[in-house]
């Protein structure tokens, strides 16, 4: 029997670089909601991977920006946290971007570590690929970074080449989550992300980062044809009255829709037929108020 292995991973970054898109790829499995808004991962979300004797554990961050409310310091917070633990660090910039002040405060944090990788991510936007060969040279210049990885979490472009330094650096010792899992989230908090992702990608302006999605109810059944039904009952809250009329939409039109992405999401993630019923609430200002973020599993 081959000796275990394991390598754990923390994926960093400003908002919108590809982390979480980075983690469901290296994972295989969508545990971490994507959107095109920035700042869409809130807490630390832990990504297992296991092949062979090598378990692979990711930890994906919210993305590094100036904190505006408590939910935002918490969420600075989940990221100092995680570069202070970190063994392997993945800096996953935006190749598309020059190199922001936020990721220079970022690399100034790794001090003297040995293990930090340079992820360049959306490699599939630049037509001339000799302009990334100036992206890596600036980028080299600030710090000595253990290997640079142009990629694509989108295509999944240079994911081998990053796959190949995880698999070469992983060191003797056990594995800590059962070999078969992806993650240690419960299953309430991925089927509350995934409809968190649904009404990211469908609302507008500011009223995305005030929403919090619960699983309030959860129990399976069968159908009438003998069929297995998960019933789930969701709250969607968000911080203005004026919000709850958006989310609803016309005639209830864009609650609908979110619904309806979700479910058919749900169902394909759990492969069982889901039956999702949508509720709108209002917490007024619950991002500055620590008894409901914590409430809603953010801390």
């Amino acid at each position: 029997m081959n000796e275990t292995k394991n390598i754990f991973v923390t994926i960093i970054g400003r908002p919108n670089a590809g982390k979480s898109t980075l983690l469901n790829l290296l994972v295989g499995e969508r545990i971490a909601a994507v959107s095109s808004k920035p700042q869409t991962t809130r807490t630390r979300i832990t990504g297992v991977l296991t092949e062979g004797e090598i378990q692979y554990v990711f930890y994906d961050t919210p993305g590094k920006h100036k904190a505006r409310n408590k939910l935002g310091e918490h969420m600075m917070k989940a990221v100092s946290d995680s570069v202070d633990d970190m063994e392997t660090a993945l800096l996953v910039c935006d190749c598309t971007k020059p190199v922001s002040d936020i990721e220079r405060d970022l690399i100034a944090s790794f001090k003297n570590r040995a293990d930090v990788l340079l992820i360049l991510n959306k490699i599939d936007l630049i037509e001339d690929k000799t302009e990334l060969m100036k992206i890596i040279a600036d980028h080299a210049k600030i710090f000595d970074f253990k290997e640079i990885i142009p990629i694509s979490a989108k295509s999944g472009d240079g994911i081998d080449i990053l796959k190949k330094y995880l698999r070469e650096h992983a060191a003797a010792g056990p594995h800590y989550f059962p070999d078969d899992s992806f993650t240690d989230q419960p299953e309430k908090v991925i089927m509350a992300e995934m409809i968190r992702e649904r009404a990211l990608e469908n609302l507008s302006c500011e009223v995305p980062h005030g929403i919090a999605v619960t699983i309030e109810q959860l129990t399976e059944r069968d159908s009438a044809s003998g069929e297995p039904v998960l019933d789930i009952i969701a709250n969607i809250y968000c911080e203005r009255q004026s919000h709850k009329g958006m989310i609803i939409g016309k005639g209830g039109a864009m609650l609908k829709k979110i619904g309806s992405e979700a479910r058919a999401e749900l169902e394909d993630f759990f492969e069982i037929k889901v039956n999702l019923k949508l509720w709108v609430k209002v917490k007024e200002g619950w991002r500055n108020k620590e008894a409901l973020i914590k409430n809603f599993g953010l801390t």
